[in-house]
């Protein structure tokens, strides 16, 4: 995986001061699949903050000219939903500001699976009876974990005839279980984040929100995040 350092550490800072980060090694947080991490993200408190917000969008629109896609004419920005679409829908206007208004950048969102009813599209803003037509396409999400969803939609976008060879995103945790998903796409995809793991831990220790105690817990997830609750006394809750 790859990752954009550039304005790494500026946007750890303003995700720990905004609270769009918490680290707890004592108290950790229940993620949606029972596991206790020390670890939660929350890319939304970005939105709500409009200096951090704009450090973010000025981010990603960093991403793609430095990958040389910010003028690639068929280019079309897609979110995935739904944290990712109103970053995909700040890029595609801020990204095209040096257009003309008729040659903004398109934007789309993708869904995690078909609607069942009406169009049933996965994709939307493309009509249902058409295709990407072969348009380059960046997909933008706010946060990689385990990288499943991610991927998924990707591959949405490559079966509607999109050439989706780039995944962007905020945050990306880094783990082993999110490279061995974006390994199974074939073509590859570059996966670029704003900030990962590493640097968001050394900011943090700087600037004092965890001490090395903590720090050494929180490496120690990092190596084993599905097995770090249960050996900490948090066991998995299944419901």
């Amino acid at each position: 995986m790859n990752y954009k350092i550039g304005k790494s550490r500026e946007i750890a800072r303003a995700a720990l001061n905004i609270h769009a980060v918490k680290l707890n090694t004592e108290k950790p947080f229940q993620w949606a699949s029972g596991y206790f991490m020390p670890i939660y993200n929350d890319n939304r408190m970005f939105l709500f903050n409009p200096a951090e917000r704009n450090q973010v969008i000025f981010g990603l629109r960093g991403i793609l000219i430095s990958e040389d896609l910010i003028s690639e004419p068929s280019l079309v920005i897609a979110g995935t939903s739904t944290a990712g679409i109103p970053w995909a829908a700040y890029l595609s206007e801020q990204g095209g500001a040096d257009r003309p208004v008729y040659a903004r950048i398109p934007m789309i969102y993708v869904r995690d699976k078909p609607k069942d009813h009406g169009l049933k599209n996965q994709i939307e803003g493309i009509d249902a009876e058409k295709d990407l037509e072969g348009r380059t396409v960046v997909l933008i999400e706010d946060l990689i974990s385990t990288g499943g969803s991610s991927a998924k939609a990707v591959q949405a976008v490559r079966d509607a005839n999109g050439k989706c060879n780039h995944c962007v995103s905020i945050f990306n945790y880094g783990l082993d279980k999110a490279v061995e998903e974006f390994d199974r796409l074939n073509p590859h995809c570059k996966v670029i984040s704003l900030l990962d793991y590493n640097t968001l831990l050394e900011v943090a220790k700087e600037t004092k929100y965890i001490n090395e105690q903590q720090e050494r817990s929180l490496r120690e997830w990092r190596l084993d995040p599905f097995g770090w609750g249960e050996k900490h006394g948090h066991p998995r809750k299944v419901a």
